[in-house]
């Protein structure tokens, strides 16, 4: 933490810091609360300060659509290109991630409605915001998919069994040669919009945050629901889709989508030498 000190100072030398403590939770960022008021984010990786570079865009552009408390950054520093100096702070928002435990504890319907409405009205809001308002590119769903199959098979086959080679490739064909993935309609996406990311308050069972658009994007809208079932269950899922306009279109999507999650842990792990996300990532595979 030390460092991360150091260098908020030198670029915020008025800032007073009286109190700093790590936030362990962030695969791509080191994370640090100072004051208990203000979170600085660090990329770990090279490649992860231009998504946060993207991440603080974003953020400035939607602050003032969304319905639930978002960050709002209001330090950073872009000046030098390196792991360790690039950070964004933002006020601290209130609430605790609603992992699954916590959820699992909810047994009242209403208050099951409510936090579906709220997840929903939220996606619902960036999933329509205007696309030109954002300098961002243009992707195509389809060929994302076709680059992490390209990956996967690059990089992880060699430590599946052949069986588990023969049943993600039978999942991705499937998927791609099918009229469900062709010609999407793109929006503006969460990217990773689970358990970690979802802030809410047990007191009053209300969403009181969502953090972390590293993984936010031009994407499939359907892939922020894919972070609710993976997080959250068939139950709740279910809940939320009936909620959004023509939800039934995107369900078999969303599945597919939430089978790649692992695989895509595992490759983040390779990728960036991270072993245990690469472990916990691959161990259905071997």
């Amino acid at each position: 933490m030390e460092k991360y000190i150091k260098r908020i100072k030198q670029v915020y030398p008025k800032l007073s810091i009286l109190d700093c403590q790590p936030n362990e939770v962030g695969q791509n960022n080191d994370v640090i609360i100072i004051n208990e008021s203000i979170v600085f984010r660090f990329p770990k990786y090279q490649k992860g300060i231009e998504s946060l570079k993207k991440e603080t865009e974003i953020l400035g552009a939607i602050k003032n659509t969304v319905s639930i408390p978002i960050p709002k950054p209001i330090y950073q520093s872009f000046e030098e290109w390196e792991a360790g100096k690039a950070f964004v702070g933002y006020e601290l928002i209130q609430g605790s991630p609603l992992w699954k435990a916590s959820f699992a504890t909810i047994d009242n319907e209403e208050v099951l409605n409510k936090l579906s409405s709220q997840l929903v009205n939220f996606l619902v809001e960036i999933h329509s915001f205007p696309k030109n308002k954002l300098s961002l590119d243009e992707n195509n769903p389809r060929e994302q998919i076709v680059n992490l199959y390209q990956k996967i098979q690059n990089k992880l086959y060699s430590f599946m069994s052949v069986e588990a080679q023969r049943q993600i490739s039978h999942s991705f064909e499937t998927f791609l040669n099918s009229e469900i993935c062709q010609n999407l309609n793109t929006s503006l996406v969460h990217g990773d919009f689970g358990a970690t990311n979802i802030l809410w308050e047990p007191h009053t069972k209300e969403i009181s945050g969502i953090i972390d658009f590293g993984g936010s994007g031009i994407g499939d809208p359907a892939y922020d629901f894919a972070g609710i079932l993976s997080s959250y269950g068939e139950d709740f899922y279910n809940m939320c889709l009936n909620l959004y306009p023509n939800g039934t279109e995107i369900a078999e999507r969303v599945k597919f989508y939430r089978s790649t999650f692992a695989l895509q842990e595992a490759l983040h792990g390779v990728e960036n030498n991270d072993a245990e996300a690469f472990k916990n990532g691959i161990k259905a595979y071997i």
